[in-house]
C-alpha cells in the first residue's frame, strides 16, 4: 500500500498557496474555489492551511492511521510536487518533518517495496515502473 495512504501528515503542517488561475472558477477541473480562501492579490490558499493549527480542509485522515485527499485529482500544483521520501529514489525533507511532527518515522527505500516485484532485492525502490499516475496539472498562468 502506498505509504502515504496511512500518513496524511503533510496537510497538517504546510500551508498550500498557489495561483488562483489553479481555480475552478477559471480551469476547468481546477482546485474547488470552494475550498480556498484569498492569501494575496495573485495567490489563493487551502482552507485551514493559511495559519495554525494547520490541517487542510481536503484532508480526510487519521494521522498514521488513514489518509486520503478528498480532491485528490484535482488538487493544487504545490500538492503534486511534495514527494513523499525515497518515492523517487531520494529523501523528501518536507515528508520526513511533516511525519516526525506526528511521531510517525520517516520514511525509508524499504517502504516501496512493495511496488517491486516478487524477489527483487536489488534495494532499488520501484524500479518496476509501477508508479501510480497522476492526473495531468491544470494549466497555470505564468
Amino acid at each position: 500500500m502506498h505509504p502515504c495512504l496511512t500518513c496524511g501528515a503533510c496537510c497538517t503542517q504546510y500551508r498550500v498557496a498557489f495561483h488562483w488561475m489553479e481555480s475552478d472558477e477559471f480551469t476547468a477541473g481546477g482546485v474547488p474555489a470552494a475550498l480556498t480562501e484569498r492569501l494575496d492579490a495573485h495567490r489563493l490558499c487551502m482552507q485551514g492551511t493559511y495559519a495554525p493549527p494547520v490541517r487542510c480542509t481536503a484532508l480526510d485522515a487519521e494521522i498514521g492511521v488513514y489518509s486520503r485527499c478528498s480532491i485528490h485529482p484535482n488538487r493544487p500544483s504545490v500538492c503534486r510536487e511534495v514527494d513523499a521520501s525515497w518515492e523517487f529514489g531520494a529523501a523528501s525533507s518536507q515528508c520526513d518533518r511533516a511525519r516526525v511532527a506526528h511521531g510517525l518515522p520517516p520514511l525509508t527505500a524499504a517502504d516501496w517495496r512493495w511496488r517491486d516485484p516478487a524477489g527483487n532485492d536489488d534495494d532499488r525502490p520501484d524500479d518496476n515502473g509501477n508508479s501510480p499516475s497522476s492526473p495531468p496539472a491544470p494549466p497555470v498562468a505564468a
